[in-house]
């Protein structure tokens, strides 16, 4: 079956040709959107294009996939979908019986590596020494030494449990932590203990390192707020590797400056890009990457793989892999 894909994702140089080829190679016809951005987090633009496509990848406009009859899969070039998580756009892929599919695989163990990374730097006071380095350059032998940690029988609560999650999970089986995941909704195949919102409390007051995974929407904004910071251990860490909307940055200041939350590790932040001047930068005990965690050298051939996977599948009739609708 020769289909028409388009797509407004960017691609590396290196990785567009191979794209290409590969699709020609398939029978089918590529058509890259002029409106095409770099930027998974924006909206896409408003395309003609789109209405000759039979295949969308990347971040098509949202409108444009409703209007479009043409449209029989849709598969977006990111994790979160938060500006497709509607309940018109639902009834309107069900209604034409059109896929439409995410990107979780590609970033699941990108983004669980990071965060794993950042757990095990503020267990061995990793952070604090390359800080030592560049400026005073102590000895800080007593004061780092004794302090050090493992995530060795350590507690670590989950808040949010997709690919991300699971993944993670299973990178800390090894270190014999114990994991518990928080879900609004547990579909009983976790593999973790599972809590809901009553017993969340004191699964936060046990916890050792909090990491919240929670995606961006009107149910999730400022969801980390200062009574769930004060419910958390005192001296626990805290990371954020979901979106930056769902913490209330300053009550986490707050908390890092008390001491209560020992650390925060944060991947993502509201806004992005974080101003020079905005307070976070400054903030006791918290330490920032630019919203890099799932980001690695290969990332959109490995995004190019998925599609290409996916689309097999669905000329096939097979079982499409991170289907969300």
């Amino acid at each position: 079956m020769s289909l028409t894909v388009w797509t407004n994702h960017v691609f590396r140089p290196e990785a567009l040709p191979v794209f290409e080829s590969q699709l020609r190679a398939a029978g089918h016809r590529l058509i890259v959107s002029p409106k095409a951005s770099p930027l998974v987090l924006a909206a896409g633009a408003d395309d003609p294009t789109l209405a000759e496509a039979d295949v969308a990848f990347g971040q098509p406009d949202v409108a444009q996939v409703m209007a479009c009859p043409r449209l029989k899969f849709v598969e977006l070039s990111s994790a979160g979908y938060t500006r497709y998580d509607r309940d018109d756009l639902r009834a309107a892929m069900k209604s034409r019986g059109v896929p439409v599919t995410n990107a979780s695989q590609v970033f699941a163990d990108p983004c669980a590596q990071h965060v794993l990374g950042q757990m095990l730097a503020l267990e061995r006071n990793l952070l604090v020494q390359f800080r030592n380095q560049q400026a005073p350059r102590e000895w800080r032998y007593l004061e780092d030494r004794f302090t050090n940690g493992t995530l060795t029988r350590r507690t670590v609560l989950l808040l949010g449990y997709g690919a991300i999650g699971r993944r993670l999970a299973e990178l800390l089986q090894p270190f014999g932590t114990q994991v518990t995941a928080y879900r609004r909704r547990p579909r009983g195949d976790e593999g973790v203990p599972v809590v809901g919102e009553a017993a969340l409390p004191g699964a936060l007051a046990a916890a050792d390192h909090v990491v919240n995974i929670l995606p961006d929407s009107p149910a999730t904004t400022g969801w980390m707020d200062a009574a769930r910071f004060a419910q958390m251990k005192s001296g626990a860490r805290f990371y954020n590797i979901g979106r930056g909307t769902t913490v209330d940055q300053p009550a986490l200041m707050a908390a890092l400056a008390s001491g209560h939350v020992g650390a925060a590790y944060l991947d993502v932040m509201d806004p992005e890009p974080l101003p020079p001047a905005h307070p976070l930068w400054d903030a006791k005990n918290c330490f920032i990457t630019c919203h890099i965690g799932g980001g690695t050298r290969d990332q959109d051939e490995n995004l190019a793989r998925h599609f290409l996977a996916n689309l097999e599948a669905f000329g096939r009739g097979g079982t499409l892999v991170d289907r969300i609708m």
